[in-house]
């Protein structure tokens, strides 16, 4: 497999260098071809999703991390926008191909085949990931059913009357379905044939209690998956019992360096994941920063694979951590306790200052039913024999906080 990689990441650099304007300033003249050794990238430089915002600002729409004439493009998304300014992104017949074949490997690796229906609730807006889906959905023979225009409910009624087996959406919009679908008087655990949920789009379905919450709504086994709309659909979850996510090394080199120096780390140590891919010539990613915190291993899996491994999928954004009364506290810590309390509902963080210190504060709402006595303390507690800090936490009344069928956001600086 090494050999392979070797050998398409040079044959790949060989036809960036030749026309794609980006790669050619950002790298002539910094290394010879072929690359060799075991870490044939160490001597390239970075690239960061700054550095092809501001491209794409001197040279919109696109910008210039094309390798074709923009005629042999077939496909265009956009980046969620929720770090910075939108980015676009064009994908040809050969990298969009590439794409389904790499959430091929997605499905499959959670058992789904030919004979499921995977139902897709989203609004097919610009956002690539379900769109990418989708084509993998293709690419495994599953029957597609489209969820676009729909209506939380409708979603639900068309889910059932198709009788879908596997669910694929954000792993807050799978909790959103379930506690509408309560609402209505069902239980989608015993109504619907669903056995098979596949979350992307933001942290969560790595995180225990958010996937022990959607695997008890739904009565089926949940999933993470990773990618990015720069880089690709890079991670699965295998069947394995762990909570951990397979980088799909086939497809993609990764490293993990420090988030301050960029020195690479050694396994088992947590920092920034770098990703370069090897099948999107057309806009490639090369030594791309992706800003996700992770904690990777060696080893083999007890599913057999022996790639490298996630522990807890992507933990959060390297600039997402927080320094609350000298703790380091990141969103999917804070998640991770929150959804263990089963009368939450949805909830929002808020980073304050008070007399010159950052403070947490956590608003949770409760279901239907409204919130127990003595909720408000119980996530205090929660929150401070775990994270050793007292946040203030707020409950509110049912219906309050916004839902989300994409990316949520949840967490705010003050």
């Amino acid at each position: 497999m090494e050999r392979a990689r070797l050998d398409r990441l040079n044959d790949m650099l060989g036809e960036v260098l030749r026309t794609n304007e980006f790669y050619r300033r950002k790298l002539e003249g910094r290394f010879a071809l072929p690359l060799a050794g075991p870490e044939p990238l160490s001597g390239l430089p970075f690239t960061t999703k700054q550095e092809l915002v501001d491209d794409q600002l001197r040279h919109p729409p696109f910008g210039s991390d094309l390798t074709y004439p923009v005629e042999r493009y077939v496909r265009v998304h956009q980046t969620s926008g929720t770090t910075g300014r939108p980015m676009y992104w064009l994908d040809t017949e050969a990298s969009w191909d590439w794409w389904g074949e790499c959430w091929k490997t997605v499905l499959e690796a959670t058992g789904v085949g030919s004979e499921d229906r995977i139902f897709f609730p989203f609004s097919f807006g610009p956002f690539i990931g379900f769109w990418s889906g989708w084509e993998g959905a293709r690419k495994v023979g599953a029957l597609a059913v489209s969820g676009g225009g729909q209506s939380t409910q409708q979603r639900l009624k068309s889910l059932l009357d198709y009788g879908a087996t596997v669910l694929v959406c954000t792993p807050t919009y799978a909790l959103h379905m379930a506690a509408e679908a309560r609402r209505s008087g069902m239980n989608l655990a015993r109504d619907s044939a669903v056995r098979v949920t596949v979350h992307a789009g933001e942290p969560g379905a790595s995180i225990a209690s958010t996937r022990q919450r959607i695997e008890e709504a739904w009565g089926a086994r949940c999933f993470d998956h990773t990618g990015a709309t720069e880089v690709g659909a890079f991670g699965f979850a295998c069947e394995a019992p762990a909570e951990e996510v397979h980088v799909n090394e086939d497809e993609f080199i990764a490293e993990v360096v420090d988030p301050e120096s960029g020195a690479s780390l050694p396994d088992g140590a947590r920092g920034e994941l770098v990703l370069t891919n090897l099948g999107r010539v057309g806009s490639p990613a090369i030594r791309y920063r992706t800003g996700d915190l992770v904690e990777p291993r060696r080893g083999t899996c007890a599913c057999g694979r022996d790639s490298l491994v996630l522990r807890g999928g992507v933990l959060g954004r390297v600039d997402d951590m927080v320094v609350v009364r000298g703790v380091n506290v990141f969103p999917s810590a804070v998640e991770g306790i929150v959804r263990r309390f089963p009368e939450v509902e949805e909830f929002r963080v808020d980073v304050v200052q008070s007399d010159g210190m950052a403070e947490l504060k956590i608003t949770v709402e409760p279901g239907a039913a409204g919130a127990p006595a003595g909720l408000a303390e119980g996530v205090v507690e929660s929150v401070r024999d775990n994270l050793h800090i007292r946040p203030v936490v707020e409950v509110v009344a049912p219906g309050t906080l916004p839902r989300f069928e994409l990316k949520a956001r949840r967490f705010f600086r003050g």
